[in-house]
């Protein structure tokens, strides 16, 4: 009997370290937002942008105590097990200065059948991610909308997964695991226009702190709509390597971006 709930309850944990890679949210900076015509009057300018990055993951994660397992899932596993998903950027400029925020929330969540069904009917996973990042820069090139800037800050991470057996022997048991931190990023970002209209943009940055390492690079192509509205589309990868008393997370994410701004 301790053998049979021994097992059931490592399957249970292992199901959990997928989804909890899978919703990894970190984002870095989306890609930075083209000047338009009303940041050539003084003061401060600011920029929303909701977006869209289809990544899939792969990496190493262990919890619960258990030995990290290999994770290697697309985007489309992700999508047929979220719940909910918040993705966007604010940014506010005064002439070569900016700050800026960029944050991911995700939940996702999944609930099969055990196995062997002797210890418990059902096993129901839930893993919430945030991932924020916080900054300012400053233009060291700046030739009308284009620019190269210098950035710092700092990214936070938070995953939790929530572990909860229904049913037989084990009915009620919950189990959550979860962990915090915070690393130190450098790097830079840059817009060059090549028409009045479209442009190249990316960014490039890396830093540690509480992970052993923290990266982030993508390149796009922008379309300014209009003056208060653009477009980009482009591919971005992100890295993350930590771990601390069994909680371990070291994966990249990496897949194409879609993104909308505001100006105003």
């Amino acid at each position: 009997m301790k053998s049979l709930a021994v097992s059931s309850i490592a399957l249970a944990s292992l199901l959990t370290l997928s989804l909890s890679a899978r919703a990894v949210d970190a984002m870095a900076p989306l890609p930075l937002q083209p000047g338009n015509s009303s940041e050539a009057t003084p003061g401060w300018h600011f920029s929303a942008s909701p977006y869209l990055w289809a990544a899939g993951v792969d990496g190493t994660v262990g919890q619960f105590g258990l030995p990290p397992a290999k994770l290697d899932s697309d985007f489309g596993d992700i999508l047929g097990e979220l719940d909910f998903a918040f993705m966007g950027m604010a940014e506010g400029r005064n002439d070569r200065f900016s700050v800026f925020s960029d944050i991911i929330y995700s939940k996702i969540s999944m609930s099969d059948a055990s196995p062997k069904g002797v210890l418990t009917q059902s096993i129901d996973v839930t893993s919430q991610t945030f991932t924020g990042f916080f900054g300012g820069g400053y233009s060291v090139l700046a030739n009308g909308r284009d620019r190269l800037d210098v950035i710092a800050g700092a990214r936070v991470w938070y995953a939790s997964t929530e572990l909860s057996l229904q049913g037989r022997l084990l009915d009620g048991i919950n189990r959550t695991d979860s962990a915090t931190w915070v690393n130190a990023v450098a790097g830079v970002r840059g817009t060059y226009f090549l028409s009045e209209r479209v442009y190249l943009t990316g960014w490039g940055n890396v830093g540690a702190g509480q992970a052993k390492l923290d990266w982030d690079v993508a390149a796009a192509v922008g379309y300014q709509i209009k003056d208060s509205l653009s477009a980009v589309a482009g591919y971005r990868a992100l890295g993350v390597d930590y771990s601390n008393d069994g909680f371990v997370f070291d994966v990249v994410q990496q897949g194409p971006i879609l993104g909308l701004t505001y100006h105003f």
